[in-house]
């Protein structure tokens, strides 16, 4: 048997013991903002439930909560101990596993979603190995759904944070920028890739994935929001500067040149 891959230890570690990714998307205005722009995306194109989700990289559960609540039958794997301990509460069946080796049959699944195996990948061979696995396990005509952290997310948010003319910080961004990695060892962020919206979209086709779509998640002025709750001490979550953010989330859509702005990028995909 093909033994299942290791997780690099630091990405462990992280979200062990450095982050906590369960009130990531509910303690920021920029945060509230990608979750309810993922809801909106996602909601758009599913089946009807009940269809079967297989939530792969699904952390503590956050998406799986609302999609569970939807009347989905949602399956969780995550490789993270902790994650998955937390997700047991999701309403989802768990399982501790990995990307690029997945336990589940042949065409078993209605929808498969990677919303966030893709950040950790850093090698290129890798990221088309979860992505095969996730065709792999889809039903003919299912709907795949990935998401990317954008190439450019972090000199916007090192901006709003104004920590850009920190050395440190500014030469992770400018690596960042130039080939798309952060590299185990730095302070920050653990192993991470963030993707250009075409390789993001170039990743899928090669997997043999059709009807692809890159969407922005977020838009092009969540920096701002990022911006002033930084400096002002406010949760903007239920704020009018928070409506125009997600009104601006929409009506970019519409425009790829804008794609780039966004902090995540969702990519929608059939085998």
């Amino acid at each position: 048997m093909t033994p299942v891959p290791e997780v690099a230890p630091e990405i462990i570690a992280f979200y062990t013991e450095g982050f906590d990714e369960a009130t990531r998307l509910t303690s920021s205005a920029d945060g509230k903002l990608e979750l309810i722009r993922t809801q909106e995306l996602l909601r758009r194109h599913l089946p009807a439930a009940p269809a079967s989700i297989l939530d792969v990289g699904g952390g503590p559960g956050a998406h799986a909560r609302w999609l569970a609540a939807d009347g989905y039958n949602v399956h969780l794997i995550d490789p993270v101990p902790r994650h998955v301990e937390v997700a047991q509460q999701a309403g989802c069946t768990v399982e501790l596993g990995d990307a690029r080796k997945l336990s589940a049959t042949d065409h078993s699944y209605d929808v498969v979603l990677l919303l966030g195996p893709l950040y950790h990948l850093l090698d290129r061979e890798d990221r088309l190995q979860a992505l095969a696995e996730a065709r792999r396990v889809l039903k003919p005509g299912g709907l795949f759904a990935a998401a990317a952290i954008s190439r450019y997310a972090s000199l916007f948010e090192h901006t709003a944070t104004t920590w850009l003319d920190r050395e440190r910080v500014h030469d992770a961004v400018k690596d960042i920028l130039s080939t798309g990695r952060h590299d185990p060892g730095r302070k920050g962020f653990t192993a991470a890739y963030f993707h250009t919206s075409d390789g993001l979209a170039n990743e899928l086709r090669l997997s043999g994935f059709e009807e692809v779509n890159v969407y922005g998640v977020e838009g092009p002025t969540w920096s701002l929001l990022k911006a002033t709750e930084q400096h002002t001490g406010n949760n903007l979550a239920d704020t009018p500067m928070f409506r125009a953010a997600l009104t601006a989330a929409r009506m970019a859509e519409p425009y790829p040149d804008l794609l780039a702005a966004s902090s995540h990028m969702l990519a929608i995909g059939r085998p």
